[in-house]
């Protein structure tokens, strides 16, 4: 019997470990990315728990360890600089990572590469499915029959909208946007993430590892109504965004926005969730963001390794019933994903007060143990 083929759209987290699993598995994963290579934020995140577990059986530890950042604290500080709350960051002696998105999705591509067909520089553009298959139509390469689809292509997802609707039915902004930079060099505390606040507003500089030389990195984090017109690939508009947004702030963030200004690598997106009333459509399902995008405060990128591996287990265990297959595998994941979303207004509040006194609550709470747990659990940068 032929194995099966699957076409993965995105390979950022989800994408590469789906691609993973389904090889061994003795299927013929192929992976289609827009951007010409691996592409990302570059924002620190957590692989955490069952993710971790699975980055294990993958024999991925060691190599996500090499990579992770020695952050063991979250410090807050004023105006000037002088620190006004501090929560430890403690693993506690477990197998949880925090590396750099970029260095993720490096790692779990090279684990999959020779197990897959990637394909750079080319996107989905049409999708026609019949009981026996997929008419998958790319943007630059032949039109190919797939047996199932895969939408792992993130937040804005070009699977979701050709499958199940526009964007705008699903993604739901949460009234924050978060951007991310690269800085020139690193920065002077390799163990502390430094954030600073004023109402509405954060800025955080967080050391960094791995192939990026160490650079540190700036996080913007800012409280904002749904911009008309936004584009998340428009890097012009995301300058005059940051710029209006931070005017007259203090601490170091004049200095960070001249970075703006000059960046040819700078990230923007809204803090977003998506609600999806079913993640299949026939031989077509969502998978990471694309499925139940819980952004910035979510630990999207263990949710999309964990929510990969479950897809492919499904579909292992499943063999020629795809249908049940996606059933059992949106049944187990959305009880990962739902306590995820319902949290992000609570994350929100601790990280980006709105006001001076939810800036004073929230540094007077970073001596209280429950804050340490909460926000430790809630830095998890977007995924995909």
């Amino acid at each position: 019997m032929t194995a099966k083929t699957v076409l993965i759209s995105g390979a950022g987290v989800a994408g590469p470990t789906l691609a993973y699993w389904l090889a061994r598995a003795g299927f013929r994963p192929t992976v289609v990315e827009r951007a010409g290579g691996l592409r990302s934020s570059g924002s620190p995140v957590d692989v955490r728990g069952p993710a971790a577990e699975v980055a294990r059986k993958m024999g991925l530890l060691s190599r996500l360890r090499e990579a992770a950042t020695d952050v063991t604290g979250l410090k807050f500080v004023n105006d000037r600089g002088k620190r006004v709350g501090r929560v430890t960051l403690d693993n506690a002696g477990g197998e949880d990572v925090e590396l750099s998105r970029t260095e993720l999705a490096r790692i779990l591509y090279e684990a999959s590469q020779d197990e897959a067909e990637f394909v750079f520089h080319d996107s989905v553009t049409a999708l026609e499915q019949d009981d026996g298959g997929v008419d998958v139509t790319f943007e630059k390469g032949a039109p190919r029959r797939f047996d199932l689809v895969v939408g792992a292509d993130g937040l804005h997802s070009a699977v979701r909208k050709l499958a199940f609707g526009a964007e705008t039915t699903f993604v739901e902004h949460m009234g924050v946007y978060v951007a991310t930079l690269p800085l020139d060099g690193p920065v002077a505390d390799p163990h502390n993430v430094v954030m600073y606040n004023s109402p509405g507003r954060a800025v955080a500089v967080h050391p960094g590892r791995g192939h990026d030389h160490g650079r540190g990195i700036a996080a913007f984090m800012y409280r904002g109504a749904a911009v008309p017109g936004f584009d998340h690939r428009d890097t012009a508009q995301h300058r005059r965004m940051l710029a209006s947004a931070y005017a007259g702030a203090g601490w170091r963030v004049p200095e960070l926005l001249e970075q703006v200004r000059h960046a040819d690598d700078l990230y923007l997106d809204s803090v977003s969730r998506v609600r999806m009333p079913a993640w299949s459509a026939g031989r077509i399902v969502l998978a990471g963001d694309a499925a139940s995008c819980v952004s910035l405060f979510g630990d999207g990128s263990t949710l999309a390794m964990t929510g990969a591996h479950t897809l492919a287990t499904a579909l292992t265990e499943s063999p020629g019933d795809h249908v049940a297959a996606f059933r059992r595998y949106e049944t187990t994941h959305r009880k990962l994903t739902a306590p995820k979303q319902r949290n992000v207004p609570v994350a929100a509040a601790l990280l980006i007060p709105a006001t001076r006194a939810g800036m004073t609550v929230r540094n007077l709470g970073t001596r209280l143990a429950p804050l340490v747990t909460a926000v430790q659990r809630m830095t998890t940068a977007r995924s995909a």
